[in-house]
Order: structure tokens, then sequence, then C-alpha cells
């Protein structure tokens, strides 16, 4: 359980450094906004889900949606990046935090399909 506490702590910093990203988004991307908002909160809400859970296939399905959320954040970040929309520092910071997040799903999942 300290595992899946460790990875909402480490979404929910990835989040916090989202909500810094989007106010630098030009007039005009409201979607990519709502995109990348929608897609955090996703990965945080899945991962309180799955460690919530008890049969580990749910536990395991919910690790996969969460880890699924996390990689749409970082293409749309990495979207972002290359219009050069946002600050490069931000971006490597929110990208480097999605890839942590990404990693230690695919080990909760591993561990909750064995």
């Amino acid at each position: 359980m300290l595992l899946q506490h460790f990875e909402r702590r480490l979404a929910l910093r990835g989040s916090d450094t989202c909500d810094e990203i989007v106010p630098h988004l030009p007039v005009g991307r409201a979607h990519l906004r709502d995109q990348i908002e929608r897609a955090v909160t996703s990965v945080v809400a899945n991962i309180a889900e799955g460690a919530g859970e008890f049969s580990p296939k749910e536990k395991a399905r919910f690790y996969r949606m969460a880890r699924r959320s996390a990689i749409e954040v970082a293409a749309w970040l990495e979207v972002t990046a290359r219009r050069q929309e946002a600050p490069e520092p931000l971006l490597t910071r929110a990208l480097a935090l999605l890839e942590e997040v990404v990693a230690m799903l695919v080990s909760l999942i591993k561990n909750a399909d064995r």
C-alpha cells in the first residue's frame, strides 16, 4: 500500500507541474488545456482506485488505465514542446515525472498480475 501512496504523490506532483504549464498555452488552445487537465487527473484518480481494490485483476486494470492516461499526458506535452507553447524547463520536469509514474505503474501492474 505504501508504494501506491508514493505513486499517487508522484502523480500529484506531475499534476501540479501540468497546472503550471497550462496557463502558458496560447489563447485558442483551450482544447489542449482541457485534454491535459483531464488526462493528468485521470492518472491520479485511477491510481487511487487501483490502490483501493482488493482483487489483483481489478488493481491491474486501474493501473493500466492510469498508465495509458500518463502516456496521453506525455504526448500532449510533447506536442506542446514541439510547438514551443510552454517553458521548456516545466515541460522537461513534467515529462520526467510522468516517465517515473509510468515506470512505477508498469511495476504495479506486473505485481498485480502475478
